[in-house]
């Protein structure tokens, strides 16, 4: 079951920790069994119930995972390894499409805008105790989410998407609950959910956002959250039509428990409207990042949500960092009331590129996905992500395998366009049907 390794320890924090150092050490695999708990505990000479106290630290930690009867495994990749971490080595002449990354040269200058904070903060310094959200930005934002129709309700400012979307699962979920989550999608997200020791529930996804039929198996199986990228999803591209809003919002109806969160990272990038599922349920977020349209590096997204799930969040984020940084917030401030961003240019831009690429690729009897935002994504033939990834970096191509963004959704693999220009896409298009229809195998996937 474990080879060699003995587990030791007579405290579940000591046996936590013995665990933890062979799965950091190489000694227990991924994927290896852990001995059922009475039986570890026999062998201990500890009390059963010591076992399973370490058993659920190490879920909560993200080492292992419990399957019912199935017993307790070393997970196949350990949360302390993000797959993000592990990016794929890109030869020189070769163009990445890996990144998913903004193009650079549609984001904002910062300077005039940081200056404007720095001015904004001499006037009036941050100190302990004050308002953690600037008004300026609250009100901002909130005309925004209004204009959007989002649902009334207050605002929190986060580090990032993902800090948001973690403090929302937390102020509501605990280890073991289930999460359902779109599949194929945001590795990210992905990632975290496992981390927190929450399971993941798998929702499909087609052009049109999370299908309705794969909600409601999730909810019926227990989901105690969803979470749902209304458009500009990552890696296909789906964008949540009033059709499919409409489903969803009277699917959720049956399950006014469960947590609904919106990711709107495509915020000022995308110019597809917004269908928030937010207000069906008793409690929600929608988490606005500021990544896309104005740079990764400014970590900053703004929330809003239901009164408790943000009194919650700004209650246990008073006792972590305290506040997002008031120059960021005075920075996001200076560049929404300047406009630095034309959000119509840039979301023409990338549809360009994005529309050129599926349009050549459809030409070229290769079926593919990206109604929105910076990707495309490419089903495949079964087992074949790893032919078409290298056959493509043999082409002069990077492209991400799309494992790294799928659990139950069949395999394919993601072109970030945001780099690539109208140019670029006939030759690229040549290369990745030549790569997904080798010679003499047909013209469909």
């Amino acid at each position: 079951m474990l080879g060699d390794y003995r587990i030791e320890g007579r405290r579940a924090s000591d046996i936590a920790a013995s665990v933890e150092a062979g799965v950091g050490s190489g000694a227990l695999a991924p994927g290896s069994l852990l001995p059922p708990m009475r039986e570890l505990a026999g062998e201990l000479g500890v009390n059963p119930n010591t076992v399973a106290a370490a058993y659920r630290t190490l879920r909560e930690r993200g080492v292992i995972e419990t399957d019912g009867r199935r017993g307790s495994r070393v997970r196949a990749r350990p949360s302390s390894t993000p797959r993000d971490a592990l990016p794929m080595t890109v030869p020189a002449g070769v163009r990445d499409l890996t990144t998913g990354n903004p193009d650079v040269s549609l984001l904002p200058s910062l300077r005039g805008a940081l200056a404007g904070a720095a001015r904004r903060y001499a006037k009036a310094p941050t100190l302990y105790g004050e308002d953690p959200v600037v008004p300026e930005l609250a009100r901002l934002a909130r005309a925004e989410f209004d204009a959007d129709g989002v649902p009334a309700g207050p605002v929190a400012v986060t580090s990032g998407a993902l800090d948001g979307i973690e403090r929302v699962l937390t102020a509501h979920l605990r280890p073991g609950d289930a999460v359902a989550v779109e599949d194929p999608g945001w590795v990210s997200a992905l990632d975290l959910v496992a981390a927190l020791g929450l399971k993941v529930l798998p929702v499909a996804v087609d052009d049109d956002g999370p299908q309705a039929d794969a909600v409601a198996r999730a909810l019926a199986a227990g989901a105690r959250a969803l979470v749902v990228t209304s458009r500009a999803q990552n890696p296909t591209g789906a964008v949540v039509g009033a059709d499919r809003a409409a489903e969803l919002r009277e699917l959720l109806a049956g399950y006014p428990d469960v947590l609904v969160i919106d990711d709107d990272h495509g915020h000022g990038i995308v110019d597809r409207p917004l269908r928030s599922l937010g207000g069906v349920t008793r409690h929600w977020a929608l988490v606005r990042s500021t990544a896309k349209a104005y740079g990764p590096d400014l970590r900053l997204a703004v929330l809003t949500g239901d009164a408790v799930t943000l009194d919650r969040v700004r209650g246990r984020q008073r006792l972590g960092p305290g506040w997002v940084s008031r120059l960021l917030q005075y920075t996001v401030v200076e560049l929404w009331t300047s406009h630095a961003v034309d959000r119509a240019a840039v979301a023409r831009a990338y549809d360009e590129r994005r529309d050129a690429l599926v349009a050549a690729l459809r030409e070229r009897g290769v079926r593919a996905h990206g109604a929105s935002g910076l990707n495309v994504w490419v089903p495949v033939a079964v087992a074949g992500e790893t032919a078409v990834v290298a056959g493509l970096m043999a082409a002069g191509w990077a492209v991400a395998e799309g494992a790294r963004h799928r659990l139950e959704s069949g395999p394919g693999v993601r072109l970030t366009v945001s780099t690539l220009s109208v140019a670029e896409v006939p030759g690229l298009a040549d290369a990745v049907a030549a790569a997904v229809h080798p010679a003499g195998r047909g013209r469909s996937v």
